[in-house]
């Protein structure tokens, strides 16, 4: 295998996920990809609660699909990780890792010494006073919930090597990066999971902001299984066949049609007061677009809807399209199939491997 190579790991809510991605001269290039089931509770909104059922799928992932590699890099984004927008003091880089927890120990809602911190420096500017101040998307991380989740992996026999915000890995797959920094409209990458949705907002490839909703497709899909008293299985299968009703006449073709519009107006919703939010923030620049990556955004309809919410262009993310396809064992069919699920993983791996 010629270049670079790395494994992105994505532990998320209804499964495990990983991508083999190698870099050489050119375009990166999808060695393998592969995912397993979890079953319901051993990861509970993101966050790892049963170490070693999740170790176990994550085992039989690598029996599976014969990852090159037990080094990989993790993605965390769930309710016990907090993204925000700061503006401190400006100091140079290294200064300002070592001094960040006395820096922000009262803008975060959880004890400093249990948190795990970092930041990614957004903008330099001079405040009222003539300071000199650095604008950073402050990142803020329980570090029981991570430890659980590198647990996961060393059960499983990995080498974990970095944990990343998965909203960041969503940034690398997708982003268009503007290398002339002459970018003057941000875009708004949308990744939705059954139960976490990571909202990205990045400029030219550099992040503006960041927020992970606790909701997603699952939810939709737990809303019609209690609707219609059907398993999970049989309500996920019934959401996809009907998609969000696009005309009213629609609504009343299944018993569930009308569940099924509820709760994706819900997640619209949320998706566009976090849109309307950034563009209140300081700093905020137009958004041009919203691409949307993850298991949520095969639902039919639900493109239409969020545009017409948000006034804005929505598209699809194809992650696989900006990437060549190496040897990974699956079919056009498939490869098609999971093109909108491997924007994690993928930009996992594409932070170590670059």
């Amino acid at each position: 295998m010629a270049g670079r190579s790395a494994v992105g790991l994505d532990i998320g809510t209804s499964c495990v996920r990983a991508a083999e991605v190698s870099l050489g001269k050119g375009t990166p290039r999808l060695e393998r990809f592969g995912q397993v089931a979890l079953p319901v509770g051993a990861v509970r909104d993101g966050e790892v609660i049963d170490v070693d059922i999740v170790a176990g799928a994550i085992k039989k992932l690598w029996s599976e699909v014969k990852f090159g590699s037990k080094r990989v890099a993790i993605g965390v984004a769930n309710q016990k990780v907090v993204v925000r927008q700061v503006d401190l003091p400006w100091m140079e880089t290294n200064e300002l890792h070592k001094a960040l927890a006395y820096q922000v120990a009262d803008m975060i809602p959880m004890p400093v010494e249990q948190a795990i911190l970092d930041f990614f420096p957004v903008d330099e500017f001079f405040n009222d006073s003539g300071e000199r101040m650095l604008r950073v998307l402050l990142v803020a991380a329980a570090r029981d919930m991570v430890e659980s989740a590198l647990r996961a992996a060393q059960r499983a026999g990995l080498k974990p090597i970095s944990v990343d915000l998965s909203p960041f890995a969503v940034i690398r797959s997708l982003a268009d990066h503007d290398h002339l920094g002459i970018d003057s409209q941000a875009e708004a990458l949308v990744d939705i999971g059954a139960k976490v949705t990571n909202i990205a907002v990045h400029q030219g490839g550099v992040p503006r902001f960041v927020r992970i909703l606790l909701m997603g497709g699952g939810d939709l899909t737990e809303a019609v299984a209690e609707r219609m008293g059907v398993p999970l299985e049989q309500a996920e299968t019934t959401k996809h066949q009907l998609g969000i009703p696009a005309t009213p006449a629609d609504r009343d073709v299944h018993p569930a049609s009308r569940v099924i519009e509820s709760s994706a107006n819900a997640l619209v919703e949320e998706i566009r007061g976090s849109l309307d939010y950034y563009l209140a923030s300081p700093g905020a620049v137009p958004i041009r677009r919203v691409v949307l990556a993850g298991g949520g955004a095969k639902l039919s309809n639900f493109v239409g809807k969020l545009s017409v919410a948000t006034r804005l262009q929505v598209e699809t993310a194809s992650p696989m399209a900006k990437m060549r396809i190496g040897k990974t064992g699956l079919s056009d069919d498939q490869l098609a199939h999971i093109d909108s699920l491997v924007a994690v993983p993928v930009g996992l791996a594409l932070g170590v491997a670059s």
